[in-house]
């Protein structure tokens, strides 16, 4: 059966899984590691563009990429988070990345506005391009076997910071940049970090 997105597509172009894919290789391409962990999963990303449907969410060996959002507040002192209804823990929005997405970069807005109700095109970009890259590994489930997300996270500014918790979310809050130590997980805390030397909050 032929999709509605294969439909609307101009004969010759790429499908959105390929595009997808050509969109990660460049992002992380671009991305300059900064630690020897992260060199180790750079490398282990820049492989798994190889793989036309690496975005796609049951792709499993070894795993998928997801995007995800870090946002600031409109005068940087604080940033987003969500609490998760699953993992029950404080984390930055971010999911699988959808076929309809038109790009990574779409595709985290789209999970904070789901997930934040913070409108997606009201985010303005505080970083260009990819600004973080965490590989995390996923215990199996009855439907799907372990496998491992390899996150791509892009900074945004909010115009307003009116939030409620969304699909998949107990609570959304905004924390200052010191909460984020206590609260978030590991990968959480090293970007809190990274925003404390950036920003001088």
């Amino acid at each position: 059966m032929t999709s509605s997105s294969d439909h609307s597509r101009r004969p010759g172009s790429p499908s959105p899984a390929v595009t997808q894919a050509m969109q990660a290789a460049a992002l992380l391409r671009a991305w300059d590691a900064t630690s020897p962990r992260q060199e180790h999963d750079l490398a282990r990303a820049l492989e798994l563009v190889h793989a036309v449907d690496c975005c796609r969410r049951d792709h499993f060996v070894p795993g998928h990429f997801t995007a995800s959002a870090f946002v600031l507040s409109p005068d940087r002192t604080h940033f987003l988070l969500i609490f998760h209804d699953k993992l029950e823990r404080w984390l930055q929005p971010g999911g699988h990345v959808e076929p309809t997405d038109r790009g990574l970069e779409s595709a985290a807005r789209r999970e904070v506005e789901e997930e934040t109700g913070l409108v997606a095109h009201d985010l303005s970009i505080e970083h260009e391009g990819l600004f973080d890259l965490d590989v995390h590994r996923l215990p199996g489930r009855a439907d799907e076997p372990a496998h491992e997300h390899f996150d791509l996270r892009f900074l945004f500014r909010a115009r307003q910071t009116d939030v409620r918790a969304g699909d998949g979310v107990r609570a959304a809050r905004w924390l200052s940049l010191a909460e984020v130590a206590t609260l978030g997980d590991a990968s959480v805390r090293r970007v809190g970090e990274r925003l404390v030397a950036r920003t001088g909050f």
